[in-house]
């Protein structure tokens, strides 16, 4: 007999979701005992590295990826990295145990209230009237993951996947197409106002980190002759860092992002918010006379920009059909000057972040992938450690925690071809460092560089800016290397320059090539000074 399961299957491989990461529970024993031999599965260790390492590999594959959650327990551990994964505009088709299906009136043990768990992050929630709809749902949450960015979740009661599928409806659709052309009309808009301004700038946005993304963008920026900016917290970037035009990274504050801002008459944010900010500042965004203008394909960011003309359109092929329609323009801009590497340190003097961030960067091949998650030291690896290339910068949109570990995991895994090494805190290690015994299982050789001074120096920065103490101690105690040596994962501790330069020179060989994760575990000395 055919069943359901059966059914479901054969969906998920019409989709290519034939990569299950998962950490179950018994709502879902039925779905994965004798699991065909062409789906694999990936065991996390929590929730939170089941969603991050899903996200890191439906990123870097640009296509959903898919997760298995277990109930009300796996979906709760889950909600912070599902928020983050839509945040990051990442596809992932979700599906969630629940009890059976004959019983659920009576609130069965481990029967959840699951619809609204996480709130408004998922793209898409389903709970099938029948088991003969479940095949179909995992279908429309491929597309709906796909054409909206994000997770879509699917709630499947246990019993469902033993059911008969002979009475299954008329499917979701086996392929959704989208437009990638750009209106004339709303092009020749937008490229009046560009023709009009006198000094037009750019800001480049984590949509636009795509091949095609980079190269229409760099045309538009070559063509207008104007600076680029980098998007304030962006998880992706969308622009060549390494290029004569970029800029710099837009502040998070409205008092130096208008004195940034200033010298620009417009400000045209491609694939990117208007202006993201941290904390709340007194007066506009933007100084007066500049004037600002938006780019996107994601329609809530139009709706909610503070802007005089939003676009809503493809961004690759709209940004190629402003660089032919604008006129060129030959006036070299002002940019501004790059940030110098910091000077070795002394004999006996504390590494800094920065120290650690100039040497990767002399050593790093020009496709690594740096995942991101040192709150306090990430000014410093904007400025030192350029992307040249798409994908070479990820990080946690929403700016939540426990993002860097596993998302590099699932980015090596998806992308094996290309280095990935996370730069992350030590405080932020915490929040999934059993996500390592995942890249030791699965020889997924990622390189996690820890950046350890005992604290969480950014809220302790943040504290002081206030005018107050931090109440919260320091862990110095915590070592970040035998908790990963605990997980199976080799690790070692850097607290000389001499001895991490060493460390480095001996990795840039194996970037590439190797199957076995290393931490490296670097104590550098807490920062007094931070500009979010």
């Amino acid at each position: 007999m055919r069943t359901v399961r059966d059914a479901a299957f054969d969906v998920m491989r019409q989709h290519g979701l034939t990569t299950l990461f998962a950490n179950p529970g018994s709502t879902e024993v039925a779905l994965l005992a004798d699991l065909p031999d062409d789906l694999a599965f990936v065991l996390a260790l929590h929730e939170g590295s089941v969603v991050g390492a899903a996200t890191g590999w439906a990123i870097a594959r640009d296509q959903p990826a898919l997760v298995l959650l277990h109930t009300t327990a796996g979906l709760g551990n889950a909600v912070g990295a599902l928020a983050t994964a839509r945040v990051n505009r990442a596809p992932l088709v979700v599906l969630v145990g629940q009890q059976d299906r004959r019983h659920l009136a009576q609130e069965p043990f481990l029967a959840g209230n699951l619809e609204g768990l996480c709130g408004e992050y998922p793209v898409r929630v389903e709970t099938p009237i029948r088991a003969q709809d479940v095949p179909g749902a995992i279908g429309r949450a491929a597309h709906a993951a796909t054409t909206r960015r994000g997770p879509a979740l699917v709630i499947v009661p246990m019993n469902d996947w033993a059911e008969p599928a002979d009475d299954l409806p008329v499917p979701a659709p086996a392929a959704l197409r989208q437009a990638t052309g750009a209106d004339p009309e709303a092009v020749a808009h937008l490229a009046g106002l560009l023709a009009e301004a006198r000094s037009p700038a750019l800001v480049a946005g984590s949509a636009a980190d795509t091949e095609a993304g980079w190269a229409a963008l760099t045309a538009l920026a070559e063509r207008l002759n104007c600076p680029v900016w980098q998007e304030s917290f962006g998880a992706r970037a969308g622009f060549p860092q390494d290029h004569r035009l970029f800029a710099g990274h837009l502040p998070g504050d409205r008092a130096r992002l208008r004195e940034t801002l200033a010298p620009y008459d417009l400000v045209l944010a491609v694939g990117a918010p208007v202006l993201r900010q941290y904390a709340y500042g007194e007066g506009p965004l933007a100084p007066a006379g500049t004037r600002l203008a938006l780019l996107t394909d994601d329609a809530d960011e139009a709706h909610r920009a503070p802007v005089e003309l939003a676009v809503l359109a493809p961004l690759p092929a709209f940004c190629a059909a402003l660089a032919e329609r604008v006129p060129a323009r030959a006036q070299a801009p002002a940019i501004p000057a790059r940030t110098a590497p910091p000077a070795p340190p002394r004999p006996g003097e504390p590494l800094r972040a920065a120290h650690v961030l100039s040497a990767l960067a002399e050593r790093l091949p020009a496709d690594a992938v740096v995942v991101e998650e040192t709150p306090s030291s990430r000014p410093e690896l904007h400025a030192l450690v350029p992307a040249r290339q798409p994908l070479d910068f990820v990080s946690a949109a929403m700016g939540g925690l426990g993002f860097a570990l596993p998302a590099a995991i699932g980015i090596r895994m998806a992308a094996p071809r290309r280095p990935v090494v996370a730069v992350v805190g030590d405080g932020s290690s915490l929040y999934q460092i059993q996500a390592l015994w995942t890249a030791v299982h699965y020889e997924v050789g990622a390189v996690f560089i820890v950046l350890a001074n005992g604290r969480y120096a950014v809220m302790d920065r943040l504290a002081e800016k206030h005018g107050g103490k931090a109440p919260w101690p320091a862990f110095d105690q915590v070592s970040v290397r035998s908790l990963a040596e605990s997980l199976g994962c080799p690790a070692r501790r850097v607290t000389r320059y001499d001895e991490l330069v060493s460390e480095l020179g001996s990795l840039v060989a194996t970037f590439e090539t190797r199957t076995e994760p290393l931490v490296l575990e670097v104590a550098v000395e807490a920062e007094t000074a931070f500009q979010p």
